[in-house]
């Protein structure tokens, strides 16, 4: 490992350290390509796998907990991998997407594309007020493993926003 850091976090990396696992998506954060969108869309199939076990209140639980314990995991495997924010984390993607999800079902495919998307495009381009809650927590330790957890939660609120706007009106 170099000391400016980790650019793209390998399977060896993600298995030192249960954090790594978690934090890189279960490996959905691996990719040098967009690992965001990949751990995003591995949120949403997993999403579908958990709900035909779990029941809604039971997959509430399991994102209460999955908040706290990927603030931990982001904040140790940032540290270990030297980046503040390094873009291969895809956890706060994953409790993100499994927030939408959660709120917004049942939906048919279309729906759930839509989400998708919509949680896609606040992540990725950062309109007010996703810019404002990714500027909020920066650095390292667990200022900045929240921060890299609170944008994507705030992109999942203005996603639900957006639907249920769309819901009302249309």
């Amino acid at each position: 490992m170099s000391a400016a850091g980790i650019a793209h976090p390998s399977v060896k990396f993600m298995l030192q350290h249960p954090a790594h696992l978690i934090a890189l998506g279960f490996g959905s954060g691996l990719p040098r390509v967009a690992p965001g969108t990949v751990g995003s869309l591995w949120a949403w199939l997993a999403y579908l796998v958990l709900a035909l076990w779990l029941s809604p209140a039971q997959i509430g639980w399991l994102i209460a907990a999955s908040i706290p314990v990927g603030w931990w995991a982001c904040t140790v495997t940032a540290k270990h991998m030297r980046v503040a924010d390094p873009g291969h984390i895809v956890w706060d993607e994953v409790v993100a997407m499994w927030i939408v999800m959660w709120l917004c079902m049942p939906m048919g495919f279309w729906g759930q594309l839509t989400c998708f998307a919509l949680f896609r495009f606040f992540d990725a381009v950062k309109p007010q007020p996703v810019k404002w809650a990714d500027r909020l927590f920066k650095g390292f330790g667990p200022r900045g493993g929240w921060g890299i957890m609170w944008d994507d939660l705030v992109a999942a609120f203005c996603t639900l926003l957006v639907v249920a706007l769309w819901r009302h009106f249309f």
